[in-house]
Formats: structure tokens, C-alpha cells, sequence
């Protein structure tokens, strides 16, 4: 075992993953998890969905235990922080973040003049094989990759994040566009399943 293992949960004397989870959602309230792209001009778009939603905290405050270490957040908004915002590097996070905190709504966000609508797929692909000399059409999903149109590339994204076996049902998905320089969100897609509406 590493000489790392007493900052884990499951290192700690009398561990037990049910209970271990039980204490994490209540000291983590995340209900919303924001995907947007880590170009920094878009970094006020988790603080811009919080507002949009008017019901959310963002960026909160940490909780002390008695002894001074960070035991929990008052955040209920979770910055997810991937290539462009595209969901498909997303899904694994989503799925893990239901189990550890339960959450209700998943926000995906894409912003003006980012980098994603610079190139095309097949542009992306045909420079690496000649600059890397590698071949990487068979990676990705070539819908998710690049983007052309920001009303079809958030609705192919809140479809693949609802047809994900990963995403509960219950799960509130929206797709906004964040303009950089005015800081306004525009909704694009709304898919709230007929019992949350």
C-alpha cells in the first residue's frame, strides 16, 4: 500500500462504503453539475448558472471539522471543466456524481468564439495523423468532437447525456449558450422528464 493511503476514505479505520457515501452527501450538497469548456474566458459560467437558476450556491463555503480539515462544501453547483464542454468526456463524472451526491440537473454549457468551432472533425483528424503521425478517426464520435452550430451541438449533447445509461431519469438536462463578453446565458434545450415539470 502507498504511503498515500490515510487520505483515503477507504484507508480510515472501521471503513464502510455505504456509510462512507451516506456522509458524503450530506456534507456535499451538489444538485447541478455545469460542463463548460476550460478556455478561461468561460470561467464565469458556473457562477453565471447558479444565478440562472436562482435556487443554486455557487461557489459556497467549505465546512471545518473541529480539528480545522475540509470536511465539506455548501457549493450546490459543481463545475465540470472538459474540451469544448461536449459532454462525451462527461458521462463517467455524471454517473459518479449521482452515486456519491444525488443529483438533480445537469447544465451544459457552450460559449462564443470557442475554440471547438475553429476546426472541423475531419480537420482535427487528417492534421494529427500528419502531425503526430497517429490516426485518431476511430477515437471519438465525430458529432462530439468540433463544433459547427451551438443549437446542434447542445442538443446532441443533452440527447447523449439522456440516452446515457449513467444519467438517472429524473435528471433535469439543459443546454445554454454563455456569451463570453456579456456574461448572459441563453437556453438553448430543456429536457425535464413530464413528472419534474
Amino acid at each position: 500500500m502507498s504511503n498515500f493511503a490515510e487520505f483515503t476514505f477507504r484507508g480510515q479505520p472501521g471503513y464502510n462504503e455505504a456509510a462512507v457515501r451516506k456522509i458524503i452527501t450530506s456534507v456535499i450538497p451538489v444538485r447541478t453539475i455545469v460542463m463548460y469548456c476550460f478556455d478561461p474566458r468561460a470561467a464565469g459560467a458556473a457562477q453565471a448558472v447558479a444565478d440562472y437558476f436562482g435556487d443554486e450556491i455557487y461557489p459556497g463555503e467549505l465546512l471545518l471539522d473541529e480539528a480545522g480539515r475540509k470536511i465539506g462544501s455548501t457549493a450546490t453547483v459543481f463545475p465540470l471543466i472538459v474540451g469544448g464542454g461536449r459532454a462525451a468526456e462527461a458521462l463517467r463524472s455524471i454517473a459518479v456524481s449521482q452515486h456519491l451526491f444525488g443529483i438533480e440537473r445537469v447544465v451544459v454549457v457552450h460559449h462564443s468564439f470557442c475554440g471547438a468551432t475553429s476546426f472541423t472533425a475531419e480537420g482535427i483528424t487528417a492534421a494529427w495523423k500528419q502531425e503526430q503521425h497517429t490516426d485518431i478517426s476511430s477515437l471519438y464520435d465525430w458529432d462530439g468532437i468540433a463544433i459547427t452550430d451551438f443549437e446542434k451541438s447542445l442538443n446532441y449533447d443533452v440527447s447523449l447525456i439522456r440516452n446515457s445509461p449513467g444519467t438517472p431519469k429524473h435528471v433535469e438536462i439543459y443546454g445554454l449558450f454563455y456569451d463570453i463578453d456579456s456574461g448572459e446565458l441563453t437556453e438553448i434545450v430543456r429536457d425535464v422528464p413530464a413528472e419534474v415539470a
